[in-house]
């Protein structure tokens, strides 16, 4: 079977609020019915496993992993493309944000003008349609750079994006306050001991007066063009009051308890990562995902480094926090992202929403993609 046609059969639906066996309608890419119990005619029969709705993924930057597969290897860009849209899809991501880091270190973080090269090719690949997943962009804007605002406004006048947000990973704050920690981090770039040593000096030295500069002008960036603005790795409560103060209205990755509760308090929805929840910690030693969903500050799951993390962490919240339910949990991989993204067409199996659909069986705990559908057509 490739392409719904009409109606599937026989599925364990996992609906907003309950789960039950029953049967979708699909038309024109959409779910035009839904119904408890046996179908009124026949149709793709699930066998009884699950449908979800396809996941949305808003913090994924594994498509620079296919592109840099070691450290100076560039890869074919629209064969690293299309690798990264095939395992995003296999992984049941219907809706990805492909996380683009705007800004270049010195010492050389970053993508340079290599950011233009995927960006030209994601639209290539959109051309051409060869796209299982819905691609949009998200600029991770790393402040305390010196040329982040005139790649940004160079992205801008070519291409569309559909997330922003506020990074700073200058050593010795936020996520690298350990900095032995981050020093194992930084090895990944292929770089000696010494040259991260000589690079670390550099960036503590001028991180705060960059990022003094160039966090104001990132956030009018925002406003002008009405983009969904999130903060990255909060560790303070003056942290979150200053991305209050900003408009700020998603919070990726908070690293202490005292930054989420207060995220929370003030509306801001909380991200975090999934391979946080799998590990049962965060690697860089910040707070636990599953401490704070634990105390009901956890709207969103991201996969971040692993895409197949995401429908794994979904399946184990229930398992690690009892009081979420399993339509709560998938929530935090569809509906959640969905709405915080102002994408109200998606992330739901619910009348008159996209028949984004994902078929999962369960190998013991282990939740495993069977299928997915975009819009009623078979990507994996």
């Amino acid at each position: 079977m490739s392409d719904i046609h009409d109606v599937v059969e026989n599925a364990t639906l996992v609906l907003p609020d309950r789960v039950q066996r029953g049967w979708i309608a699909v038309s024109e890419g959409r779910i035009e019915e839904i119904g408890e119990g046996r179908a009124p005619e026949r149709g793709l029969d699930l066998g009884g496993d699950l449908l979800l709705p396809g996941l949305v993924e808003l913090h994924t930057d594994h498509l620079e992993t296919h592109y840099m597969p070691r450290p100076k290897v560039r890869w074919h860009p629209l064969g690293a493309v299309l690798a990264y849209d095939a395992q995003i899809a296999a992984a049941g991501i219907t809706t990805v944000f492909d996380s683009l880091r705007v800004g270049n270190d010195p010492d050389g973080g970053g993508l340079g003008g290599e950011l233009f090269t995927l960006a030209e090719t994601l639209d290539e690949a959109r051309r051409h349609e060869v796209l299982r997943a819905s691609h949009r962009t998200h600029l991770r804007c790393e402040m305390p750079t010196t040329d982040v605002m005139e790649s940004l406004e160079r992205f801008a006048g070519a291409h569309r994006i559909g997330l922003l947000s506020l990074m700073d990973h200058t050593p010795g704050q936020r996520q690298f306050r350990d900095l032995d920690k981050y020093f194992i981090y930084a090895r990944k770039t292929g770089r000696s001991q010494e040259e991260i040593r000589a690079g670390t000096e550099r960036r503590m030295a001028k991180g705060a007066a960059l990022t003094a500069e160039m966090r104001p002008r990132l956030v009018e960036f925002a406003r002008r063009h009405r983009l969904p603005l999130a903060s990255h790795d909060d560790t303070t409560e003056a942290d979150v009051a200053q991305a209050v103060a900003e408009g700020v209205s998603l919070a990726e990755f908070p690293t202490t308890p005292e930054a989420a509760t207060a995220c929370h308090a003030q509306g801001i929805t909380i991200v975090m990562g999934a391979p946080n929840l799998l590990r049962g910690g965060s690697h860089s030693g910040n707070v636990s995902a599953e401490a704070l969903a634990e105390a009901g500050m956890l709207d969103i799951l991201s996969s971040d480094y692993v895409p197949g993390s995401l429908l794994m962490a979904a399946f184990e919240l229930p398992r690690r926090v009892p009081s979420i339910s399993l339509p709560q949990a998938i929530a935090c991989v569809t509906a959640n992202p969905a709405r915080a993204t102002g994408l109200t067409d998606r992330g739901e199996l619910a009348i008159g929403r996209r028949a984004d659909l994902v078929r999962v069986r369960l190998a013991g705990e282990m939740p495993v993609v069977r299928q997915v559908w975009r819009e009623g057509r078979r990507v994996s």
